[in-house]
């Protein structure tokens, strides 16, 4: 089993209903890599360090992807209307999210879980370019996609943090 982590809860909870492929963006150690794949879904993994993804080398159905999000020069970017889903967990980079949401093909999802405002008592992140203000996730997606759930605050598993989080869905035919 490559990753020891538990995918998020808020991610399990609605991994029945996503379609693919699947992107698993800022994969870390490929919780959500290795929950897509057991599903049976196509998965792309993008990372700026793919170290902690050794175990997944030559697995089918996996592409992993090396690169640095938040380079100036040429950053990589998912092509618009590509993925069924799209996962992000615990990352933060606002210059990507639009291409993110429009990166979720029709009929597909976003979820999308990160640290808010109120972090900081808790630890890091504290700065606020990587801290989301309240409702930012809902206005995101704002004529975009649909919100099938949202929720914002305070957490105490699996550390007390303030955290924001949101399933949407994009409609399976653009008007």
């Amino acid at each position: 089993m490559p990753s020891d982590n538990p995918p998020s809860p808020w991610v399990t909870r609605f991994s029945a209903q996503a379609i693919g492929p699947v992107l698993d963006l800022a994969c870390g150690s490929g919780r959500h890599t290795q929950l897509f794949l057991q599903r049976g879904h196509d998965v792309t993994a993008v990372d700026r360090d793919l170290s902690r993804m050794t175990a997944f080398a030559g697995r089918p159905r996996l592409t992993l992807i090396e690169a640095d999000l938040e380079q100036a020069v040429d950053p990589w970017r998912p092509a618009a209307a590509t993925y069924g889903t799209v996962v992000v967990t615990n990352y933060l980079w606002r210059p990507l999210l639009p291409a993110l949401i429009d990166a979720v093909a029709p009929g597909g999802m976003l979820l999308y879980e990160t640290f808010a405002v109120g972090n900081e008592q808790f630890g890091k992140p504290s700065n606020p370019d990587f801290l989301l203000v309240p409702d930012e996730l809902k206005n995101a997606v704002a004529g975009k996609m649909d919100v099938l759930a949202y929720e914002h605050g305070e957490v105490s598993a699996p550390h007390p943090s303030v955290i924001q989080r949101i399933c949407a869905l994009r409609a399976s035919r653009e008007d």
